[in-house]
Parts: C-alpha cells; sequence; structure tokens
C-alpha cells in the first residue's frame, strides 16, 4: 500500500500524488536502532474471531482483483454494503468521477461509508482502501500478471469487517463511521497516475461542509494482515496526529500486544495525509509496511503475485481489531 517508499506527495491548492520508486534498499529504510522482529504468542479473546476475520479476507479476494471503475469492484460494494446492513450501519455510496489514467475516460467511483449512531457526541473515523492496484507491478516475474491484494486492499476490509461486530460495545456517548475509499491507487503508470482519488474527494468534502459533530479522530488500517505483524510509529501519523498514534500504541502497550512496537519505522504516503492535510480529521496510520518482514535479502509480496490470503493471517487482522476496538472503549 503506500509508503515514502512508496509515494510522495505536493499539497497546495489540490493534492498530487505521484510514486516514488527508491528501490529495495530505500524500502528496507529503518529508523535509527536495530529493527527488532516480533512474534506474540498473546492469546487474543474469544470474542475477537481469528478464523472469521479471515473468512472475511478470502471472500473479498475471491472476488478477483478489484481495480476502481472494474466489475468486480462493483461487486464489492455490493458485497460489503449488503454486509454493513446487516451489520446495523446506514450505508451510502459517495459517488465521484474522475479521469481513467489509461484511456481518458470519465468513470465513476465511490468511496463506501457506513456510519454507526451519528448522533453522539464522540465521533471517529475508521478506514481504508478497498480498491486493488491493477497489475502487481513489482513482481519480479509478472509484474502484468494477477493481483488480489490479499494484505494490501482486503486486510484493512476484513479488519473493519471484524471490528463491525464489537459496535454494540461501544461506550454510550461513541459514534462510528466506517469509510472504505475509492481509487487508493489507480494507477497504471508511475508517476503519471494519482494516488488517493477517494480519500482526497472525502477530504475536501469534509472540509467544505463539516458535519455538526466532527471527527475527534480517525484510524487508518492498511496492510495489517501480515503473518509476522509489526506496526511502528508512522512518521506522518506522528507529525499530524502524535496524541492519535501514541493513545493507541499505549492501549496496545496495556493489551500486551507486541506487535505494535513504540518506536518510528517508514515514512509513510497513504490515504491518512488527505485526511489530516485538507479535512483536518488528525488520524493515525496503523500499517506493517515489511511485508513479509524486513532485512537486506528478505522477500516482499507489496505488489506482487504473492500477496495472497496464504500469506495473510487471522490471528494478525484480530489482533489489530482487539487493539482499535479496546482503544474505543477508552475515549
Amino acid at each position: 500500500m503506500t509508503a515514502m517508499s512508496r509515494r510522495w506527495a505536493l499539497v497546495g491548492g489540490g493534492v498530487t500524488i505521484g510514486v516514488v520508486l527508491l528501490g529495495f534498499a530505500v524500502l528496507a529504510k529503518r529508523a535509527a536502532g536495530p529493527v527488532v522482529q516480533r512474534s506474540s504468542q498473546l492469546v487474543i479473546p474469544a470474542p475477537y474471531d481469528a478464523d472469521r476475520a479471515m473468512g472475511y479476507l478470502v471472500a473479498i479476494c475471491d472476488l478477483g482483483p478489484r481495480p476502481s471503475a472494474t466489475p468486480a469492484m462493483r461487486r464489492q460494494q455490493a458485497f460489503l454494503s449488503d454486509f454493513f446492513e446487516q451489520r446495523g450501519g446506514a450505508v451510502e455510496l459517495q459517488s465521484f468521477r474522475a479521469r481513467h489514467p489509461d484511456t481518458g475516460e470519465a468513470v465513476e467511483l465511490a468511496n463506501l461509508i457506513a456510519r454507526w449512531h451519528p448522533e453522539r457526541p464522540k465521533r471517529f473515523l475508521l478506514a481504508a482502501h478497498y480498491d486493488t492496484r491493477p497489475f502487481p507491478d513489482r513482481d519480479p516475474v509478472n509484474p502484468q500478471g494477477r493481483f488480489v491484494g490479499a494484505n494490501d486492499g482486503a486486510s484493512g476490509v476484513a479488519a473493519l469487517m471484524e471490528l463491525s461486530h464489537h459496535f454494540d460495545q461501544l461506550p454510550p456517548d461513541v459514534g462510528v463511521d466506517i469509510v472504505l475509499f475509492d481509487g487508493e491507487e489507480l494507477v497504471y503508470k508511475d508517476p503519471r497516475d494519482e494516488y488517493f482519488l477517494g480519500s482526497t474527494h472525502f477530504a475536501r468534502q469534509y472540509a467544505a461542509m463539516p458535519p455538526a459533530i466532527p471527527y475527534q479522530a480517525g484510524v487508518l488500517l492498511d496492510m495489517v494482515g501480515d503473518k509476522e505483524l509489526a506496526i511502528y510509529y508512522e512518521r506522518n501519523s506522528w507529525r499530524y496526529a502524535r496524541e492519535v498514534t501514541k493513545s493507541l500504541f499505549d492501549t496496545a502497550e496495556r493489551l500486551k500486544v507486541d506487535a505494535f512496537i513504540p518506536r518510528l519505522r517508514h515514512d509513510i504516503r497513504d490515504d491518512h495525509l488527505p485526511l489530516n492535510q485538507i479535512a483536518k480529521i488528525p488520524t493515525t496510520d496503523l500499517i506493517d509496511f515489511d511485508y513479509p518482514r524486513p532485512g537486506i535479502g528478505a522477500p516482499s509480496y507489496w505488489h506482487t503475485t504473492k500477496d495472497v490470503p496464504a500469506n495473510c493471517s487471522g490471528q494478525s487482522l484480530a489482533t489489530v481489531v482487539y487493539v482499535v476496538h479496546q482503544w474505543l472503549l477508552e475515549q
């Protein structure tokens, strides 16, 4: 999904996003200090269902590749709309038009928004992107092959699906919106094509027509299905939403979840940038960009045909859901 090792942003009157492909050495860039691998043996409490979360990830991937403005994306929109309505959410598609970067034609995209308890005084935004990159462009063998985006696309959505099972346990003054962004990487050619179309549209609409009850904070889930889960402080999250970021990691520490490592590591360019910079919603990005693990010579599944369910973990999804839900309970 998204990193300075992947993307850069210029923010002025609007947002223009490109990709910086700096090579594997930069992708493995470390913050000061050694990288410590975690392999948590923590047993996640039973209400947080790893098998159910993994089932959601598999079901999404079974739809096939899901680039924006494709039949598979429309099937996914119908599937998720029905799912979140059954979970008690008020669902809408926030449609917008964009230029298809390959054909130049106008295409319709849509963010999916599901709301719970919109009248409550403390509201939080929980987000992910639900489109997939058109091709596995980093694959050393088949860069024009089939890309299902199990971690980079489905994992954040599956985690939010699992999280929705726990919204009946929110504090009585807390409401949440789940927002799934379209057009996060409708990119056929770098650096020509723009990223973050859906989150930029959402942020501009939010800034132009602020809701009666604004969000207190946002949490973006991206690439949270890695079997070897290790989530560090992300540098832009620390820059724009330090209190939110620290409070989530403090919750993880209280819960003894050692997959959350309170140390700066990657500089990520992701959907949280428009939310922070345009909408002014303090939003943190929970992302494990080292997929499957850091290290010179280590394999990378990011943007390759190996980003498949077999390389993901329901335990990792449940771990992230556990931390985010417990954090919400503390608000």
